[in-house]
């Protein structure tokens, strides 16, 4: 019961959003510019309430798609796998090749499920979970910006809310993953452990793109 419980929690916002989409979303109105002009809304938008504009359909499910099985998402699961192969964790899976390709797909997929159900809760709650590089300046600033953003999403005004989406996506797919296809010795609680762990990464990572990676 307790792994149909997860699925349908996983599942529905998948089902959700393919309504949503197919609804369609109206694109943000271009602003003038000083010669008359009308200028198209960027997709890059500032993280400030004030400066926010929500990316339109188009942009937000191209997130969706690179974060799900773009190169560097799918590169980023075969560097953990390989980690995982070297350090034979779980050990059932065996340190060869064959356990490799099932470390590969239990990343992948767990991604996939995490990413869909961001995108789907996204768009149902109409927020965003996108993050944004801090526009302040000062240090204090921006490491809170990158601490805050994996559990905090922006509503359609840009105030920054609870990430629901986020926080319900990483703990919904590592939670499923240890309830299906992981040895018989791993539970939920093993799947709160990992979401945990992965929202301290995401928000190592985002320390990276405010000071390192200016991409």
């Amino acid at each position: 019961m307790l792994r149909e419980c997860f699925a349908a929690a996983i599942l529905l916002p998948a089902i959700l959003v393919s309504i949503s989409f197919a609804q369609g979303d109206q694109t943000p109105t271009p602003t003038p510019s000083p010669t008359g002009v009308n200028q198209p809304v960027l997709s890059q938008q500032p993280a400030s309430a004030s400066a926010y504009i929500r990316p339109d359909a188009k942009t937000r499910f191209n997130r969706f798609v690179i974060r799900a099985v773009g190169p560097f998402a799918i590169a980023g699961q075969v560097a953990s796998a390989g980690i995982s192969t070297w350090r034979n964790s779980p050990e059932e899976w065996g340190s060869h090749w064959e356990g490799f390709g099932r470390r590969v797909a239990s990343g992948v997929g767990k991604n996939i499920i995490e990413q869909t159900a961001v995108y789907g809760l996204d768009e149902v709650l109409k927020v965003d979970s996108h993050y944004y590089r801090s526009r302040k300046k000062g240090v204090g600033a921006r490491i809170r910006n990158a601490l805050l953003s994996p559990v905090t999403a922006r509503n359609r005004n840009g105030k920054r809310i609870i990430g629901v989406p986020r926080i319900a996506g990483i703990y919904g797919a590592n939670i499923i993953a240890a309830e299906t296809w992981y040895p018989d010795r791993y539970d939920w609680k093993d799947g709160m452990k990992s979401g945990t762990i992965l929202l301290g990464i995401g928000a190592a990572f985002n320390l990276f793109k405010e000071f390192v990676w200016k991409k």
